[in-house]
């Protein structure tokens, strides 16, 4: 039987996370991964970015399932939103479903949803043409997995995030033996973690990694805090080890990193070396002397050099950073993030506290190097390979990594997001493309904030806003009250009070010729005095702000009796509207 594999790429590619990718084989949706991403800069107020899922509504009733590799938001953090639309099972190990549960639950939309199946390395599913089968690998955090769908063509795999550890502990260890099975087997397709493809030396190990934080604990004579991804179990159980050999205790900052611990702990992935490591309260915490503590923030949705910022800057309601603190960051920031690390070093040593960062000593990450990259291929054979995971640089990177071995340019394929790559024994090209924009989430909206309204943010952001508020009388065709003018981030009124004073009267005459016009228009009103005020202000300060026209109607009609109630009344204004942007 001759299948039809097509692989969609609706995240994860030329950018850093929001994995998410479609095996459609014969017709059917295999879902390999949901993840988010966090916002790069320039997305205003946007809280996290997630894939457009278009394409899989127009096909909901195809759809198998959702198959997880592990429990990072760069592969779980989509989910919440993904299953408030879709109604479908969800397939994982026994740590990454207990991840995602705690996600849905957070989400009013998804939280009902209880359609999870628990796997491990030795399930294999079957469905009509298909069997999927699941390997273990090494990461930051227990219960990895690879994935592979199995058809009479060969086997798609693919690696979620990896990297080889030989001293790696038995929850984290990679199951070599699985990966030369699936070699042997037939492997028609790789899609491989590219996230560190760049990198020419192999990673320490963790048990380097581990040694590393025992000796910096052992040798800070003061309160430490350490900064790490919530969901890095390893480490966790490191920051727990070291802080028990020094004779300190452990403070949870945060209520989602406690639920991540106390879950991991349940399940037996996370061991407290001592039974009263952990601090109950910040009453028992503000009682115990700094050099006997360590505290561990993660921050808001496991974003932890925010969360040092605030402390720096004294905005936490409960714990800041003092002086001889030593902010002990274990998390490896994106390439993207390196300014904003390099923001929040000064401010911590403006504290009075001093920074030490693993990635700054060490070649410290989750995902594989080059010689692991090359090591995957080697031993899956694949005929044809796709980088995912990671930004443009990285996915060419993979791709000169896979040449070295031996594959040809025509077996390796640098997706784009959108993506329909078709496959066969023979070759892969790119067939057509489907919707894959970012879906972006600010509060509670989902998808309502375009590129429109990131201009407006944008602009706002750099030139503030300016605002017009004018009352009129149509009929009478006259100005009842000067203009009222508000700049917010555009100019300080009090002392630029000529433009001010110039700008009133430049809206005062744009109005005066519409109400003279016969033609009056409403929305022609509010553009003349735009681009009239516009021009003027762009002449004077070389800034062109938001500029918002408040234009209020007022009718005036008095009744008059006689002289003495005229002279007891006073005059009000009826019918009163008011038109504006």
């Amino acid at each position: 039987m001759k299948n039809d594999i097509k692989l969609i790429t609706l995240g994860g590619v030329r950018e850093n996370g929001m994995n998410m990718y479609v095996a459609e084989i014969n017709n059917n949706l295999y879902i390999l991964d949901c993840g988010l991403k966090y916002p790069e800069n320039e997305l205003l107020g946007i809280d996290v970015v997630i894939p457009d899922f278009t394409y899989l509504k127009e096909h909901e009733d195809q759809i198998v399932g959702v198959f997880l590799t592990h429990g990072h938001a760069d592969a779980i953090g989509a989910l919440p939103y993904f299953l408030s639309e879709f109604n479908v099972p969800v397939f994982g190990s026994e740590m990454t479903i207990e991840l995602a549960k705690l996600n849905v639950e957070d989400n009013p939309e998804s939280a009902g949803f209880d359609d999870f199946h628990v796997i491990s390395d030795q399930s294999e599913i079957e469905f009509e043409d298909v069997n999927v089968t699941f390997f273990k690998t090494t990461h930051l955090i227990p219960g990895s997995m690879g994935i592979a769908l199995h058809t009479t063509d060969g086997a798609v795999v693919y690696t979620g995030d990896f990297k080889f550890d030989q001293t790696s502990l038995p929850a984290y260890q990679t199951d070599y033996s699985a990966l030369t099975k699936l070699g042997s087997e037939g492997v028609l397709v790789l899609l491989s973690d590219s996230s560190n493809a760049e990198n020419p030396a192999p990673s320490v190990t963790e048990q380097t990694i581990g040694q590393y934080i025992y000796d910096t604990f052992n040798y800070h004579h003061s309160r430490i805090i350490v900064a790490s991804v919530a969901s890095n179990i390893i480490r966790m159980q490191q920051v727990f080890d070291a802080a028990a050999k020094t004779d300190r205790r452990v403070y949870l900052a945060g209520h989602d990193l406690e639920r991540v611990v106390r879950t991991s702990m349940r399940l037996n992935d996370l061991v407290l070396p001592t039974e009263d490591l952990l601090i109950d309260s910040k009453k028992e915490l503000k009682d115990m002397d700094p050099d006997k503590v360590v505290i561990i923030q993660t921050g808001k949705m496991g974003e932890p050099i925010k969360a040092i910022q605030r402390m720096a800057n004294k905005e936490q309601n409960d714990i800041n950073i003092e002086p001889n603190d030593l902010v002990f960051i274990t998390t490896t920031p994106s390439t993207a993030m390196e300014t904003t690390v390099a923001k929040t070093r000064d401010m911590v040593y403006r504290a009075g506290a001093e920074v030490r960062m693993i990635s700054d000593e060490m070649n410290s990450s989750g995902d594989a190097s080059q010689n692991d990259l090359q090591l995957l291929m080697n031993l899956l054979k694949p005929k044809f390979l796709i980088p995912v995971q990671g930004e443009y640089r990285l996915l060419d990177a993979h791709c000169a990594l896979a040449r070295q071995v031996g594959m040809k340019s025509d077996q390796i394929y640098l997706p784009a997001k959108g993506d329909v790559i078709a496959i066969n024994q023979d070759d892969m090209n790119v067939a057509d493309s489907v919707p894959a924009s970012d879906t972006m989430i600010d509060g509670i909206g989902v998808g309502d904030i375009g590129n429109i309204v990131l201009r407006d943010r944008k602009v706002l952001s750099e030139d503030g806003i300016f605002v017009a508020v004018v009352t009129i009388d149509r009929k009478k065709k006259k100005i009842i009250a000067k203009p009222k003018l508000t700049s917010r981030g555009f100019v300080y009124v009090k002392a630029n009070k000529d433009l001010m004073r110039e700008a009133s009267d430049i809206i005062e005459k744009t109005v005066t010729d519409n109400l003279t016009n016969k033609e009056f228009d409403w929305s022609n009103l509010k553009q003349d005095v735009r681009e009239s005020l516009s021009d003027y202000l762009y002449e004077q300060t070389k800034r062109r702000p938001v500029i918002l026209p408040v234009i209020m109607e007022v009718n005036q009609h008095h009744k008059r009796t006689n002289k003495k109630k005229a002279k007891k009344s006073t005059s009000k204004p009826e019918n009163t509207k008011k038109q504006e942007n």
